[in-house]
């Protein structure tokens, strides 16, 4: 390669681009955009080498469409749903996701949720805070000791083999469904597997998704899957905001069918000042208020795992530059 490449970074991170060009500062010029939605992108990114982009903007077709000389599309995160990857299919490009920057801090942050809720220590925080009720346990009654609970995962891959293991040390009994699996991930991890999400559903005391957001999985707990349930347990989602329908979450947590719930990511975010799910989240009146957990799409994030999402796709942008094959492909 004899001119120097470009390397666009196209949102969620602005200047200093201290571990991009560090790894791609000799071969091509890093240049961060800090775009807000795929229309900032217009003008500045068609000339692009290769692409690292994050999960605030979506790029779809027209964009790739109009890339002239694009070697790579990487998706700094596990998810890569909002990238077109059948479109980059079509003009050759590969896409490549990051899948193992945050897998520790993913599952410590479920397994926090879970904890946080059934325990009842953000009931009782909650509301303590705000002078409600007496100054006892016993308004967070009944709380069920977790040791032999059921924590039902959907979907064993990495982050969620990491959730298993550490509901495992608390002593939970571990049952995932994931029809994609090979055989075999049971016996190796101690976990048991369910043929159909109705089995994991039925007994599970804690419900984590950790699968990917696809036709398939989109509000694969919605309504009716959160109501077969039982009564009284803790939905949490650290996935994709997608997999979970928010309204549903919302219905199960007035009628009292769940316990708590923890959201870490939404299908649009920031969300509407105005969402219900909000509205009622800030309501001191409603049971949503003291029974739900509403992070920003920070499961992820580590001081540690932030770095290694940069450094990992920005060698896997020099990969491609320099002609070697990238890793993690994900629309071959």
């Amino acid at each position: 390669m004899n001119a120097r490449a470009k390397v666009v970074v196209t949102d969620f991170l602005a200047e200093p681009a201290e571990c991009e060009r560090r790894i791609l500062g000799d071969i091509a010029d890093v240049v961060m955009l800090d775009a807000k939605g795929e229309t900032d992108l217009v003008g500045r990114i068609e000339d692009a080498d290769a692409i690292m982009m994050y999960h605030v903007i979506r790029i779809g077709e027209r964009t790739i469409d109009a890339l002239r000389h694009c070697k790579l599309i990487v998706r700094c995160g596990v998810g890569f749903d909002n990238v077109d990857g059948a479109a980059a299919r079509r003009r050759g490009i590969p896409v490549a996701n990051v899948p193992d920057y945050g897998t520790e801090d993913v599952a410590d942050s479920a397994i926090g949720m879970s904890l946080a809720l059934g325990r009842g220590i953000h009931f009782l925080n909650s509301r303590l805070r705000r002078g409600e009720g007496p100054w006892t346990y016993r308004q967070a009654q009944p709380v069920a000791r977790l040791r032999g609970r059921t924590f039902g995962i959907i979907g064993l891959g990495r982050i969620g083999t990491a959730a298993a293991l550490r509901a495992k040390a608390l002593g939970m009994k571990v049952v995932f469904y994931d029809p994609y699996l090979p055989d075999g991930y049971d016996k190796s991890l101690g976990v048991t597997r369910v043929e159909t999400l109705d089995e994991l559903l039925r007994d599970a005391h804690v419900v984590s998704p950790h699968c990917p957001l696809t036709p398939e999985t989109r509000h694969i707990m919605n309504r009716d899957t959160i109501a077969r349930m039982p009564r009284g347990s803790i939905l949490v989602n650290t996935s994709r905001g997608a997999v979970v329908d928010p309204l549903a979450v919302l219905d199960a947590l007035s009628s009292g069918h769940l316990a708590g719930a923890g959201i870490d990511v939404l299908e649009f975010e920031p969300p509407s000042p105005d969402h219900p799910l909000l509205l009622a989240w800030r309501d001191p009146g409603h049971p949503a208020h003291d029974r739900l957990i509403l992070n920003p799409h920070s499961a992820f994030y580590s001081e540690e795992g932030l770095v290694d999402m940069r450094v990992k796709g920005s060698e896997n942008c020099r990969r491609a530059l320099l002609g070697t094959v990238p890793r993690n492909i994900v629309n071959g």
